[in-house]
């Protein structure tokens, strides 16, 4: 029997198409909430009943479970914001090559990954295995900025479940097993405008001293564990005046809890007072997602799937990652977690993102397989 991904493969690209050609930055929230709609009544229509977890200002989070659900304790976590802003698909919408090469933005991260969900989920219940009724999805709208909304529902609903699939695209054959934590610091400084040549000793410049804490900062990557990065700056207003005003977006990334306090700790010291006489520094932010170390419990879930793997001709090896993913949360609560689920691809925020289509049926059905596993099996 053909899979589900080559029958429906005209509904699928359809879908896919609508998903991607719908802008959805995570400052968007009606972006977000139309891609929200469109999954919602994808999941309604399989006989799923939809929870709409309400935001003001970011799009709404959704959590999804079967009419027929009986306490479901597997929970998939995907995302459905991007980090593109308004506009960005009128530029590159959906393509698809002849060589099955998909892309637009957010096709790898992560929008195809809510296909290879929903679809999968369709397969269990056209089957009738009642793997369907055991799982949960959480849908939520802010993780590219850091869950900051969605943690209270990723950790709640993480802790009633007995495994947790985050489908984030994949690099190969790699499933995530640990991550790096982070945090984001947004550095604002006030100095005082004066003429650059007139009178440069009535000014105090901001740039000046955001030039200092840059290289203070960056110091600190000397320091084992801890990755510290000035991404974004901005600041003064023409060449020829002392700069009143500068902003800096840190980011911070660390390998264990214990650097994490550490690396918090030195940015604040960094940054609790002046090199330049007269700037004053507001600083706020902090760490927005623990460090997460692969336990025992998610290495055993890993070589479930692996053998799940193993059986579709896949040869599955666990990875490290540096990046951050709302796996960081229910790993670091000793959740069992495997992360890069999602199809794969490359080029992930940027304007080259790709997605390889065929991965979307060959891992659509390792997820399958691995539900199947995982409701045959009382606890990972």
């Amino acid at each position: 029997m053909d899979s589900i991904f080559t029958r429906e493969k005209r509904e699928i690209l359809n879908l896919l198409e609508e998903m991607i050609n719908q802008d959805s930055g995570s400052f968007y929230k009606e972006g977000c909430d139309a891609v929200g709609h469109l999954l919602k009544n994808q999941y309604a229509a399989l006989g799923f009943d939809v929870v709409t977890l309400p935001e003001a200002q970011h799009g709404d989070h959704l959590y999804i479970t079967h009419k027929e659900a009986n306490e479901p304790d597997i929970l998939i976590i995907a995302h459905m914001d991007t980090v593109f802003p308004v506009g960005t698909v009128a530029n590159r919408p959906f393509t698809l090559t002849e060589d099955g090469i998909a892309k637009g933005p957010g096709i790898f991260d992560m929008k195809t990954s809510h296909v290879q969900a929903l679809y999968a989920m369709k397969s269990l219940i056209e089957e009738q295995h009642p793997a369907y009724k055991k799982v949960a999805l959480l849908l939520n709208a802010d993780e590219e900025i850091g869950s900051i909304t969605s943690r209270k529902y990723i950790e709640q609903y993480g802790k009633q479940s007995k495994a947790v699939l985050i489908i984030e695209p994949a690099r190969g054959t790699e499933l995530t097993t640990s991550r790096k934590g982070g945090g984001k610091f947004y550095l604002s400084i006030k100095g005082k405008s004066s003429h650059a040549g007139a009178a440069p000793e009535k000014g105090i410049s901001a740039v000046g001293e955001l030039g200092h804490k840059i290289v203070k900062l960056h110091a600190l990557n000397d320091r084992p564990g801890i990755n510290v990065n000035v991404g974004v700056i901005t600041g003064g207003t023409s060449p020829n005046t002392i700069a009143p005003n500068a902003e800096a977006k840190i980011d911070i990334r660390f390998e264990t809890q214990e650097q994490g306090i550490e690396v918090d700790r030195l940015v604040r010291e960094i940054l609790d007072y002046s090199d330049v006489p007269g700037t004053e520094l507001t600083l706020t932010g902090g760490i927005t997602r623990p460090a997460w170390q692969a336990d025992a419990a998610s290495m055993r879930l890993f070589e479930l799937i692996r053998k799940e793997g193993e059986k579709l001709g896949m040869s599955l090896t666990p990875v490290y990652s540096g990046g951050g993913s709302d796996g960081n949360f229910t790993g670091n609560l000793g959740i069992p977690t495997i992360d890069g689920l999602g199809p794969i691809g490359g080029n992930a925020h940027q304007a080259d993102e790709f997605l390889v289509y065929s991965t979307l049926e060959t891992k659509g059905e390792l997820l399958i397989q691995t539900l199947k596993a995982l409701y045959s099996v009382p606890t990972v």
